[in-house]
């Protein structure tokens, strides 16, 4: 890097190219938003046929290559910025040295150097005569040098040397700010050039985890300048600090903070569906590739020796490859199922009318068996809004499909019967899975912990819904919470877990087969008695209930469903404990109902 250069660098330049990728990534948001959720939405609701699915491939295909254009453009514009901002500064820096030397009637030549004019006393009828000297970046190094430095420019006889040593120290320093800026971000910006085919393989996403890491690292000084979320702040000081940003800073946070924002409370549903749905493709494209790298399983059982069928003795190969392999992939299989079942519901979009899906929540390396949160439309803008926290056994692998309708299922049940009973208005519902359930019944789902651990988590989240709705709308929505099972109890604790009368976060709770939840009166919840309801049904949810009350998940052996709790008791025709979301049933109608708030709907015992 010489001087005429690092003088002639125009950082505007860069970040004008900047803002050019980054309105390039929001076109290609802009082109995927459409294709999911207008064109392909489109023909699911409409068309069926071979025609049809090739059709959603193919557009599926280009879905993706508009999404990793919007993820590489993030980074290019972040890594811009930051070159630029390096080079700024640098730039600045020599500016400054050359304004300083010209004050002193210095001059600078082509390479950095010096020269300053004579100066000082007369020594032999003589003023002591001018030089150049050049400089070295960071002075001369060692402290022990730099002493040497200072005592030489005491003893010259021209007090100008002294001067113009320094401003050469700076020019030198400043040219080797704006070199090492130009070497550390021409690889990074190198890293970001995008294979020249049209395929977006899984390499091209695990990549896009490298190239976020390098641009990370590499523009920390300029990333410094945008405020960070504040430490542990609430809901509302995260939709304030959000609200701060200029585009271009919220932008760049996105481009390398994807899943910090996909889990902040309070921020707008779309930012955080873009965010974890960065994650989930890389992740979905890491854990996939780590899967192909595990070798084929080996025979497992050894032939008998008398007949063709297995012996029952497992093979030495195959006990070996289990002991390398065998929960390694069973891990990654329960993972990339339930991350199938995420993407399978977002194919989903526009079938008999479903709406486009919001990922909220999204996390496979905390909380015992993964976080999910996912929205049927955008609840930022809902009229109603229904979050659905399901219980015992939810985890991810099961989070799509399993017994009964799967925990999506059952919250695009309530969309549908909501949207139908309330003509006109936009309704949300959300599958609320970011606590870790209980996996069994007799060791675990009758313990408190779990319900203890999740329910402030689902307070914070409740109280980011309704921050997100009155920063869009200027309005909250009419939010109901369900609980299921022993998400009813989650539900529990997240009602006693703040002042919901102060900040009327949910304005309705519904429970459904529930065995407790953590409250002997229905008031204790905070959106009065008559806003609770509460169902059961007969068979194996009659034990859950009664055993939720046995073992003390329900204070003072009280469960929602007695009348002695005071809250509404409704009508029931689920036939077991999952069957409250039957399409068509007197349980389902009910809930949608309250989440409406269609109380005169309601149906009650």
């Amino acid at each position: 890097m010489d001087l005429a250069t690092l003088k002639a660098f125009k950082p505007a330049e860069f970040e004008n190219a900047a803002d050019g990728y980054r309105a390039t990534g929001e076109m290609a948001t802009a082109a995927k938003d459409t294709i999911d959720n207008r064109i392909c939405a489109g023909i699911r609701n409409q068309l069926k046929g071979e025609a049809a699915e090739a059709a959603l491939r193919a557009l599926g295909e280009l879905s993706k290559n508009f999404h990793y254009t919007q993820s590489e453009c993030g980074l290019v514009s972040t890594a811009l910025n930051g070159f630029a901002f390096d080079m700024a500064v640098a730039k600045r820096k020599l500016e400054a040295a050359l304004e300083d030397a010209g004050a002193s009637n210095c001059t600078v030549d082509a390479n950095g150097a010096v020269t300053y004019p004579p100066g000082g006393k007369e020594q032999d009828g003589r003023v002591p005569a001018g030089g150049t000297v050049t400089g070295a970046a960071g002075g001369s190094g060692s402290p022990t040098a730099a002493a040497l430095d200072r005592q030489a420019a005491a003893m010259h006889p021209n007090p100008n040397y002294g001067k113009a040593s320094q401003y050469a120290d700076r020019i030198a320093e400043s040219l080797k700010e704006a070199a090492d800026a130009d070497a550390k971000w021409a690889p990074k910006l190198r890293a970001l050039k995008a294979d020249d085919d049209l395929v977006v393989s899984n390499a091209d996403w695990v990549d896009t985890k490298a190239d976020r890491d390098g641009v990370l690292r590499a523009a920390d000084a300029y990333l410094d300048g945008i405020a960070s979320p504040p430490k542990g702040g609430t809901p509302e000081q995260n939709a304030e600090w959000w609200s701060s940003l200029t585009p271009e800073q919220r932008a760049d946070y996105l481009a390398v903070h994807p899943g910090a924002l996909g889990a902040l409370n309070g921020l707008p549903a779309d930012i955080r569906d873009e965010g974890n749905r960065m994650v989930l493709a890389q992740t979905r494209a890491t854990y996939q590739m780590e899967l192909n790298a595990i070798p084929a399983e080996p025979t497992k059982f050894q032939p008998s020796l008398n007949a063709s069928w297995p012996s029952g003795m497992t093979t030495a190969e195959w006990r070996e490859w289990n002991s390398k392999y065998g929960e390694k992939r069973a891990r990654l299989e329960t993972a990339m199922k339930g991350m199938d079942q995420i993407q399978e519901r977002f194919d989903r979009t526009g079938e008999k009318g479903l709406p486009e899906a919001y990922l909220l929540g999204f996390d496979l390396k905390g909380l015992g068996d993964g976080k999910v949160i996912l929205a049927n439309g955008n609840p930022d803008v809902a009229d109603h809004v229904g979050v659905y926290v399901p219980g015992t056994h939810a985890g991810i692998e099961s989070i799509g499909d399993g017994d009964d309708l799967g925990e999506f299922g059952k919250a695009e049940k309530l969309w549908d019967e909501s949207n139908a009973m309330s003509p006109g208005k936009q309704v949300s519902t959300i599958t609320w899975l970011d606590y870790n359930a209980p996996d069994n019944i007799p060791t675990e789902a009758t313990q408190g912990k779990y319900a203890d651990e999740g329910g402030p988590r689902l307070y914070d989240f409740l109280q980011g819904n309704r921050a997100a709705q009155e920063s869009a709308v200027g309005s909250a929505a009419h939010n109901t919470a369900i609980g299921h099972s022993y998400g009813s109890t989650v539900v529990g604790v997240a009602a006693q877990s703040g002042s919901w009368q102060d900040s009327k976060t949910v304005d309705d709770f519904v429970f459904a087969g529930s065995p407790g939840v953590q409250a002997d009166h229905a008031a204790d919840l905070g959106a009065g008695a008559d806003h609770v309801w509460a169902m059961g049904a007969p068979w194996d949810d009659q034990g859950v209930r009664q055993g939720g009350r046995l073992v003390g998940l329900g204070d003072n052996a009280t469960i929602p469903t007695d009348s002695w709790f005071g809250g509404n008791i409704m009508t029931s025709d689920s036939g077991d404990h999952g069957g409250f979301w039957d399409e068509g049933s007197t349980s389902l109608l009910n809930q949608a109902a309250v989440i409406t708030g269609n109380y005169q709907r309601v149906k009650l015992e």
